[in-house]
């Protein structure tokens, strides 16, 4: 029983964190907008960069990208939230069953990979040059995320023992 609940515990923090980061650019738009914008924008890296033209200035394009992102934390907030409470309410089961409630926690840890890997680290990181810039550099922060949400992948991917109850 303690693996499952430390499982449990895991996810429900996690649910948290990626529910106060959604809240947070919720809440204070302008200055997250503000990073995204310059990354899109690549105003910060080296000028005499060649993939400048890869840039995006246009204003509505910048806001459906930052809307896209805050939609991907807030999904990946409420699966992880989702999957730990059906991991609560599964606790005591079978291996199987406790494994199926898994499966909208692995969903949001999966999504939050791919934001943060694939939308941050890829695409902001190399895509926009985000590594250049001193001051629009989130690639360190992305790289926590990453890190964080794949050891809770792994951890949730370890065999249920049936004994452990």
């Amino acid at each position: 029983m303690a693996m499952r609940l430390s499982k449990i515990a895991l996810l429900a923090t996690i649910a948290l964190w990626l529910a106060l980061v959604a809240f947070g650019n919720l809440t204070d738009y302008g200055s997250n907008l503000a990073f995204v914008q310059h990354v899109l924008a690549m105003d910060s890296i080296f000028p005499d960069a060649a993939i400048h033209y890869r840039a995006i200035h246009a204003p509505l394009l910048q806001h459906a990208a930052y809307v896209l992102i805050i939609a991907a934390e807030t999904l990946a907030a409420v699966l992880c939230g989702a999957g730990a409470w059906r991991m609560w309410c599964a606790r005591r089961t079978p291996a199987a069953t406790f494994q199926r409630a898994m499966r909208p926690a692995v969903a949001g840890l999966t999504l939050g990979v791919l934001l943060w890997l694939g939308g941050f680290m890829a695409i902001g990181g190399e895509w926009f040059g985000m590594w250049m810039s001193t001051q629009w550099n989130g690639l360190a922060s992305a790289f926590r995320f990453v890190v964080v949400l794949l050891a809770a992948l792994i951890f949730l991917g370890q065999r249920d023992a049936e004994g452990d109850r």
